[in-house]
This record gives structure tokens, sequence and C-alpha cells, in this order.
């Protein structure tokens, strides 16, 4: 009698014992995602960019970017107000894709679109590209702010049609 106690109490509290140890950080994913710490932070500004009607308008935008998961994921939360109305409202993750050696941007819209698309690390620039003719390109200026700009190839160059400049609050 007293072994089937055992068995059964053995049995109830295998599933807590993996409780006890805490599961380690990934190390590569870590090292790699504070490479982009640059990018953290609350930050507030304007921008521009090109609607599909070739008209330029300007914005004003804020973006909260924090480490996430012990440093292994960055969550950016961004919108954007033009005219007293929501023009852009967006989520992305930025983590470490160990099968590809760059970096996974998933990005969400209010709008129900969403994305994993390919980033990575050039210089002291972050790309990330949601098309294979587009990218984004986000660095800090030599006044400290976020200087953001949106190209797409049209062939033999590149034409720019975003551009965000923030101050970290």
């Amino acid at each position: 009698m007293k072994t089937i106690i055992h068995l059964i109490l053995v049995i109830l509290l295998a599933p807590f014992i993996g409780w006890a140890q805490a599961p380690e950080t990934d190390v590569i994913a870590k090292t790699e995602v504070t490479r982009l710490g640059f990018i953290t932070g609350r930050w507030q500004g304007k921008g521009w960019m090109y609607g599909q009607d070739r008209v330029k308008r300007e914005f004003d935008q804020v973006e909260d970017i924090k480490f996430k998961l012990d440093s292994t994921a960055i969550l950016i939360e961004g919108k954007g107000i033009a005219e007293g109305k929501v023009i852009h409202n967006a989520m992305a993750i930025i983590s470490w894709n160990k099968t590809d050696n760059n970096y996974s941007f998933y990005s969400y819209l209010s709008t129900g679109r969403k994305g994993e698309f390919k980033g990575e690390l050039i210089g002291e620039e972050f790309y990330w590209y949601p098309a294979e003719n587009m990218r984004y390109i986000i660095s800090i200026n030599d006044k400290g702010q976020w200087y953001e700009k949106g190209e797409i190839n049209m062939g033999t160059s590149w034409f720019q049609f975003f551009e965000m400049t923030l101050d970290k609050q």
C-alpha cells in the first residue's frame, strides 16, 4: 500500500519538480538582441510619408520600445497621428533567428495586417525589409535622435518615401 501511495505522489509531484529550476536564458539571443539597445526607450517627434497618391503628409509619432523576456526580445509600440486622427497604430517584436543568423521582425498593424520580416544590423543601423524591394533603416543621428527612413527600390536606385526624427523622452 505504501508503494502505491509513493508512486501516486511521485506522479502528482513530477510536473512541479521542473519548476524548481529556472530555465536558462538563451545567451546568443540575448547577446544579439541587446545590440539593438540603442533603440529602446520612449521616443516622440515628427515624420512625413508619401501616400499612394504621391502627396507628402506629415504626422506626429510616439514609439515606446522595451526589452522583454530577459532581453531576448524587443517590443515596439508605435502610434502616428495626423490632423487629430490615428493614421498608424502598430506593434512589432524583434527577436534573434538562429536558423538564418539574422533578426526576425514581427509586425502587427491595427488593420489586421501582420508579417514576419528579415532584420539585420549593419554597422550602427538596423534595417528591416517588409518587401523584397523595400527597406526601413533606423539609426541614432548626431543629435542623439531616432532617425528612420523608408525606401523603395525603383530598379536602379532607392527612392525615399518615409522619414521620422524622434527625441528620446
